[in-house]
């Protein structure tokens, strides 16, 4: 039973298996980039990316793991220099599937694939969005700030210029009226001294 055993054996056996991987290896670390059929790259990722992973770290014990595995001077060469360079500052995912539809003769599903960092369109691609994530973010929290305190002060501009003529307004009305109280007393007084008069030619 092979229960727990979830590796595909791509109808061969355990030293065809390896020996062929071992081959497709070679070919990925050399080329970059490879066509084959998906159930064997989903196997060949299994197997490629610990090498690449030991790659990193460039020492005399992982050389000999990785070439019992490869067994070719001019791929390892190859990993532990430019490849080896180019995942530094990668923690993984070193490798990319791409589906390219099933295959005339045979009917299998083909695809690519490829080493991430050597995709030179990929790269210049995401390199560009994330370039105006930034840009658009900044706009958002720079600008919009400053945008938005700008109405505010030119707001609060007029209404402290419309607020310093209403006070003088009021200043000017105040005295108003004890002038048309005076106005009312000189007219009555006005009014009283001719009907005095009158009395007095009666009398007389």
């Amino acid at each position: 039973m092979r229960h727990g055993k979830k590796d595909n054996h791509l109808s061969r056996t355990h030293s065809h298996r390896e020996a062929m991987l071992s081959n497709m290896a070679t070919s990925l670390i050399l080329k970059k980039r490879i066509e084959t059929t998906v159930a064997k790259a989903k196997e060949l990722r299994k197997f490629v990316e610990p090498l690449l992973t030991k790659a990193k770290d460039d020492t005399h014990q992982n050389r000999r793991i990785v070439f019992q595995t490869l067994t070719n001077k001019e791929s390892i060469k190859e990993l532990f220099g430019t490849v080896a360079d180019k995942i530094a500052n990668r923690p993984g995912g070193y490798t990319r599937i791409i589906k390219l539809g099933n295959r005339a003769g045979d009917n299998a599903e083909t695809c690519l694939i490829e080493l991430v960092d050597f995709n030179e369109t990929l790269l210049a691609a995401a390199e560009e969005k994330a370039a105006t994530t930034r840009t658009r973010r900044g706009r958002r929290g720079g600008a919009g700030k400053a945008d938005a305190t700008a109405p505010v002060a030119a707001a609060a501009a007029p209404v402290a210029a419309e607020e310093v003529p209403y006070a003088e307004v009021v200043e000017e009305e105040t005295p108003a009226t004890p002038v048309a109280e005076a106005s009312t007393i000189e007219e009555v007084s006005t009014d009283e001294t001719p009907m005095a008069s009158t009395d007095e030619e009666k009398q007389a």
